[in-house]
């Protein structure tokens, strides 16, 4: 058995890569969690995997799992998550790098072979140039969220260089899908959009995003995983296709046939960029096809929910 590890195991994005992994019979897969913002209903159940409750920036809680399972690949994906959240609560954003040292420290002592580590389009911060490039974009954000990404990346460089421990870092830019928490803005807008309430926007709506859909997420991590790509190499993950936020309320009011009006707030001090694209040549080679056009996409999330 090929024993895999997800840190913040019940979010959105770890509990549907761990749906894929589980349907491979040889993987045995162990998700962790604290529940900060993580769900239990986006916990797989099959026997082959197992949910274990756990703080990875405690030391002596996450080395017991770790030394327990000696795991051949660790999928590090915990942190707090959020604009709102991490701007409301930048010390607890802080303290996720000790949860970064604990699992790279356990990972170099425990045999792990390859550690895959979220990062964030954040750490581009306010764009100088779109698309933004993995090696020759500046990296211009100072706020913590993005600081401790960073801060990440050059753990996981430094473990490489100095233990030899082998990484893959993923950038990862915006991802929707049906599993998705109400506070990230297409499953609010869309949740608002069925329940015919106001879809409300900091700003003006001029803010540029791209959207990529969770299985060609999943997809292009685990292509780095089977046939050994982007070893030890930084990879964007996302949709290269830019919408503004006011176009995706009016095209969300459309598709659901909703009667919400789109309401203006002010816009947030920091953390919401006006533009956000990546450069996802290394993606979309590896994927070998096309990525799901957001609109699709809306309508497999309606589907799956049933509307």
């Amino acid at each position: 058995m090929v024993k895999v590890l997800i840190t913040g195991g019940a979010g959105f994005v770890p509990s549907s890569l761990a749906d894929k992994l589980l349907t491979y019979p040889d993987f045995q897969i162990v998700l962790v969690d604290n529940f900060l913002t993580g769900r239990s209903e986006n916990i797989p159940i099959h026997p082959n995997c197992k949910f274990i409750k756990c703080d990875v920036n405690s030391y002596n809680d996450i080395s017991a799992v770790m030394t327990a399972y000696k795991f051949d690949y660790v999928f590090h994906y915990a942190a707090v998550v959020g604009v709102l959240r991490t701007l409301d609560n930048p010390v607890k954003v802080l303290q996720d790098i000790e949860g970064i040292r604990n699992i790279l420290d356990l990972c170099k002592n425990t045999g792990v072979k390859r550690v895959f580590y979220s990062s964030s389009s954040e750490v581009y911060g306010e764009p100088v140039v779109l698309p933004q490039h993995e090696y020759t974009t500046p990296l211009n954000s100072r706020l913590p969220y993005a600081v401790v990404k960073n801060i990440g990346e050059a753990f996981c460089r430094s473990y490489h260089q100095e233990y030899n421990l082998d990484f893959t870092i993923f950038r990862f830019f915006n991802t929707y899908g049906p599993k998705q928490s109400p506070d990230f803005v297409m499953s609010k807008f869309l949740q608002a959009a069925l329940k015919n309430q106001d879809i409300t926007i900091y700003g003006d709506g001029s803010q540029s995003r791209t959207f990529c859909y969770i299985d060609d997420n999943i997809d292009a991590c685990l292509k780095t995983l089977f046939e050994e790509h982007y070893k030890n190499e930084v990879y964007n993950i996302g949709s290269d296709v830019v919408i503004t936020i006011k176009e995706l309320a009016e095209t969300i009011i459309e598709l659901t046939g909703s009667s919400s009006k789109i309401v203006y707030l002010a816009p947030l001090k920091d953390g919401d960029m006006t533009r956000r694209q990546p450069d996802n040549e290394k993606m979309r080679e590896l994927l070998g096809r096309d990525l799901l056009p957001y609109k699709e996409g809306i309508g497999r999330i309606l589907n799956n929910w049933g509307k």
